[in-house]
């Protein structure tokens, strides 16, 4: 996640709504996450994994945005080198802008496709050079992009409960509850179809 503080609002707001993550695969066994963030100068931490919503909240919470660039591509080396570890069946990056090479994320971006780890994107606002990034990134990982603005937090939190459910379930389950709530899951789901 992007903690600068640019996604102060969003973040607290973050906060709230990840519960419904770990709720919406109960029946499939339960989902395990990892939190990493960056902010601030060079600042880019990731905490243990975690299986329940009251851990992720702690963690969450505790975490203040500080002004900084954004640091997409340690996100997504961290989450190649967890994946070759044990495997990783998603990475889902929220974050409003991109500062960096597009060229060296959207490798990276192949790189987790190879390994079989979809990137999901939830864009925060409408700057347009980060959206045409993101959407290729979604694109080459296999992964789905989604934007979301400050008043949509039903469907942000829906959206975050779908790729939870990819992550426990697969891809059945996921197409399962896309037809189920329909609207921006749905979509989400018709994009991941798309981009395998």
């Amino acid at each position: 996640m992007d903690a600068t503080a640019s996604r102060e609002p969003a973040w607290d707001q973050a906060c709230m709504i990840q519960g419904k993550m770990f709720k919406s695969t109960a029946g499939l066994g339960g989902i395990e996450i990892q939190l990493v963030y960056y902010r601030g100068f060079r600042e880019c931490r990731a905490s243990k994994w975690v299986t329940n919503a009251g851990e992720l909240l702690k963690m969450m919470t505790g975490v203040m945005c500080r002004g900084g660039a954004t640091q997409i591509e340690k996100i997504f080396n961290h989450a190649l080198k967890q994946t070759k570890q044990r495997k990783v069946n998603a990475v889902v990056f929220v974050g409003d802008a991109m500062e960096e090479n597009v060229d060296t994320l959207c490798h990276k971006a192949g790189e987790l496709k190879l390994l079989g780890v979809p990137v999901f994107i939830f864009h925060e606002g409408g700057d347009r050079t980060a959206r045409r990034a993101f959407e290729q990134i979604a694109q080459l990982s296999g992964g789905a992009y989604c934007p979301f603005d400050a008043s949509s937090a039903g469907q942000l939190r829906d959206l975050l409960a779908a790729v939870a459910i990819f992550a426990a379930g697969g891809r059945k389950a996921l197409l399962e509850y896309g037809d189920k709530q329909g609207g921006a899951v749905l979509r989400l789901t018709h994009q991941l179809s798309e981009n395998t």
